[in-house]
């Protein structure tokens, strides 16, 4: 062999060597790059525990008597788990078709999508797998920049192995709908009822198809906002089930024309049925959680660890309720707009010294000073009162509510403050006395514009002659006084203290004589003061504990006979209970709006039953 062919030969071997060198410290290097990931160098994974029992939020599902999802309580994410048989097949075979045809051949990374998305760059397709996308929405919600994407892809592919390895096929595909992203609203459930508003298992094809497009651009293919981009997407989507012979060509070609049909139900904390009780409840709730860590050492977030509160809302009479308070307070409105027109004057009054009404044209400037807009300019221009004069009064756009629809104008601060103190409010709630669940609650007339509840224990108002039956109730159970027993209606002074007197006044003409029932049925107000009279000079006392058996707190009660004309401030919550005692035999059933909780998981973490107590005798509730 001649020198020259041998040092071709030698110049080939090394070359060859050198080949097998590249691969095989290429191959190394990979391995050692997929080694270091697994141990965490570029960041940690998830362990074998986070693994077999991945954290997301959930949010807590507030439920009525009568089975219905009154809301939720969530922070930034609406999510809220599925069960599987609550996915049709036509939704699992949709999402099948177009994000991972080889789901069921492959162990979590399809190297034919792969090849074509490395080849194809990516135009024709992603090349994640269910699993993978499962891997990231799971355990790598955050954003990444360029350089580190390559880490989080292999990332996503150990994670992939190792979910295939834990879990079946079926489970990954309910984990997978139990985590996409619809917006701030999380899994297939919340977008079902948002979207459609209907439950998950009873989704057509073609709303299938709907919610599977929108995985691939969120807002873009949106069914409510982007109609026509959607309805393109629902087509690419039938044409996969096609194609993977989940649908036949007749109905892919009667599919695919149909209208875009949405029934959107969008519903936060403002909006959807009973808002005052949702907000009410929530913050029980995390009043509840705290006792409960106190008591168990077990911490509750109400907006992450997906509770189920059960609650005694019946939906259909809490509906009832709100179209009884919309209906008859719209026309108490239109009446006070009409009599203020009439008067041609605003309708500020006060008392004076002998508790007449008179004028009070200040009134709105005192109660602009209790609002935050006038704290902050106060704040940022001290003492200037011209300068904050001039914003109070300087026109802004705003939306102000109104029975016909909220009305968008330019109004001065000032100026919308007068209006808003001309709206009428109302707070309403009803409840079964035997068992003490409450069935209604409607706090106001508009949470989006008034989110002060009026019905809550912390609401109180002076409850004048309503508070008159209790004085009555307890009249009769000491055997002061008959129903039929007759008694004189003229002036009358009720003595109590150190020798003070109290002389009180009806409102206008009554007869001169009349029994305790009409008395109590035509609302006399000397009457009323005559039972308390018949009760002793400790009058005051003896009807403040029976109304304390009655629910209400005695600490809202003056020392003074006046009591029984209803002076003291007692909430819309405490008066009816009170009112249920009458109903329920002289028993006071305490009332109650959550019956148990349980955890995301069924357990029970506690049941709720009402207090009783004897509160006045039967005989006297029933007359």
């Amino acid at each position: 062999m001649s020198t020259t062919a041998k040092t071709k030969k030698s110049s080939s071997n090394k070359w060859i060597k050198g080949l097998w060198k590249l691969f095989v410290a290429g191959l190394l290097f990979v391995l050692l790059f997929l080694l270091s990931i697994r141990f965490g160098l570029w960041g940690a994974l998830p362990d074998t525990k986070e693994l077999e029992n991945p954290k997301t939020k959930l949010a807590s599902e507030i439920y009525s008597s009568d089975a219905k999802v009154l809301g939720k309580m969530f922070y930034q994410e609406d999510r809220t788990n599925s069960d599987f048989e609550d996915l049709p097949l036509h939704l699992k075979q949709a999402l099948i078709a177009t994000e991972d045809e080889r789901f069921y051949c492959h162990s979590g990374i399809d190297g034919r999508a792969l090849l074509r998305a490395i080849i194809m760059l990516g135009k024709d397709g992603g090349g994640s797998t269910i699993t993978q996308q499962l891997a990231k929405n799971l355990f790598h919600r955050e954003e990444v920049n360029k350089s580190n994407r390559i880490i989080q892809k292999l990332k996503e592919w150990l994670l992939s192995a190792e979910i295939e390895k834990r879990y079946t096929k079926e489970e990954i595909i309910l984990m997978y709908f139990n985590t996409v992203p619809y917006g701030n609203s999380f899994g297939i459930k919340s977008a079902s009822k948002r979207y459609f508003n209907k439950k998950t298992i009873d989704l057509k094809i073609e709303e299938a198809a709907v919610l599977v497009g929108m995985l691939k651009a969120n807002t873009y293919y949106n069914p409510v906002r982007n109609p026509e981009n959607a309805k393109r997407r629902r087509s690419v989507v039938l044409k996969q089930m096609k194609v993977n012979d989940y649908i036949t060509q007749n109905e892919y070609d009667s599919l695919r024309v149909l209208p875009l049909v949405t029934d959107h139900n969008f519903v936060d904390h403002n909006t959807g049925t009973a808002p005052y009780f949702r907000s009410h409840l929530t913050q029980w709730m995390k009043q509840w959680t705290k006792n409960y860590a106190a008591k168990t050492g077990v911490k509750y977030n109400i907006y992450d660890d997906g509770l189920k509160i059960y609650t005694t809302i019946d939906s259909r009479l809490q509906e009832y309720a709100e179209k009884a308070v919309q209906n008859h307070m719209k026309t108490l409105q239109q009446q006070f707009f009409d009599e203020t027109a009439r008067r041609n004057r605003d309708p500020w009054y006060g008392e004076d010294e002998n508790g007449d009404l008179v004028n009070d044209p200040e009134y709105p400037a005192r109660m602009m000073k209790r609002t935050q807009r006038y704290r902050s300019l106060k704040k940022q221009y001290k003492n200037d009162q011209d300068s904050i004069d001039y914003y109070l009064n300087k026109p802004v756009r705003m939306k102000l509510f109104s029975w016909n629809g909220e009305i968008d104008t330019t109004l001065s601060p000032m100026d919308s403050l007068k209006y808003c103190k001309q709206i009428l409010h109302a707070g309403f709630m009803s409840f079964e006395p035997q068992t003490g669940h409450i069935k209604a609650w409607v706090g106001g007339i508009n949470h989006t514009h008034f989110q002060y509840d009026h019905v809550n224990k912390k609401a109180t108002r002076q409850v004048g002659s309503t508070f008159k039956p209790l004085v009555y109730a307890r009249g009769l159970d000491d055997d002061k006084l008959q129903p039929c027993e007759k008694e004189s209606t003229g002036p009358v002074i009720v003595e109590y203290g150190n020798g003070q007197e109290w002389r009180p006044q009806n409102s206008g003409e009554v007869p001169p004589e009349v029994t305790f029932y009409q008395g109590l049925q035509q609302s006399i107000n000397t009457v009323t003061a005559r039972v308390m009279k018949r009760l002793g000079p400790n009058s005051a006392e003896v009807v403040r504990q029976t109304a304390g058996q009655m629910g209400i707190d005695e600490s809202k009660f003056e020392p003074y006979p006046s009591i029984a004309l209803g002076t003291m401030d007692i909430s819309v919550f405490e008066m009816v209970g009170a009112y249920g005692t009458f109903a329920n035999g002289g028993t006071f059933v305490e009332p109650i709006f959550v019956t148990r909780i349980e955890d995301k998981n069924g357990n029970i973490l506690e049941d709720f039953t009402p207090e009783k107590n004897e509160a006045i005798r039967m005989q006297t509730a029933y007359i």
